[in-house]
C-alpha cells in the first residue's frame, strides 16, 4: 500500500493498494468493468446500485451509479485497456467533474494469478466540500475493495 503527498506536509492526494489475487485478470476485470457488480466489492460501502447493461468497453463511456445516500453519479471513463486498466472520474449528473479519479490496473501473472492495483487520485480535486470525504479514502479502504473482489473471484 502506498500514498503520495501533493506537497510536503499535506495529506496524501494519491493513495493506492495492491495484492495478488488467485484468479485470471479477465475474470477480475469483468467484475470491475460492470457497474452493476461494483456494489458487491465496494470496500467503502458507498455504492448502492447500478443499472445492468452498462459494461464499460472504451474511453468516453459514461455509466451511472446510485450511492448509498441515494445520490446518483455519472462516471466518465478516461482510461481503458480491456482486461488490464480502467479509470473513471465521477461527477454529479450533468455537472462538471470535480477532479478525482478511481483507477484499477491488472497485471497477469503465472498460474492464472493477477496483481491487482487500486488507486484513488484526488490531486486535482477542486470542490472544497468533497475534501473531507476524499481524505477518508486510504490505502486500507482501497485494500478492502481488492479483498472483497478477490473473495468473489477466488470462490469461483
Amino acid at each position: 500500500m502506498t500514498d503520495e503527498s501533493a506537497s510536503s506536509g499535506s495529506a496524501p492526494r494519491v493513495v493506492s493498494a495492491e495484492r495478488v489475487v488467485d484468479a485470471p485478470a479477465a475474470a477480475i476485470f469483468d467484475l470491475i468493468a460492470d457497474p452493476a457488480r461494483q456494489p458487491e466489492w465496494d470496500g467503502n460501502d458507498n455504492l448502492a446500485t447500478a443499472d445492468s447493461g452498462q459494461r464499460v468497453r472504451a474511453v468516453g463511456d459514461v455509466f451511472t451509479m446510485t450511492l448509498t445516500t441515494g445520490a446518483v453519479r455519472e462516471n466518465h471513463v478516461e482510461e481503458f485497456a480491456e482486461g488490464r486498466r480502467i479509470a473513471w472520474r465521477p461527477s454529479e449528473v450533468g455537472r462538471p467533474q470535480p477532479g478525482h479519479l478511481w483507477r484499477w490496473e491488472l497485471e497477469p501473472l503465472e498460474g492464472e494469478r493477477t496483481l491487482v492495483r487500486h488507486t484513488y487520485d484526488w490531486s486535482q480535486l477542486t470542490d472544497e466540500t468533497r475534501l473531507e470525504r476524499a481524505r477518508r479514502n486510504t490505502p486500507e479502504t482501497l485494500a478492502a475493495s481488492i479483498d472483497r473482489l478477490a473473495a468473489l473471484v477466488e470462490a469461483r
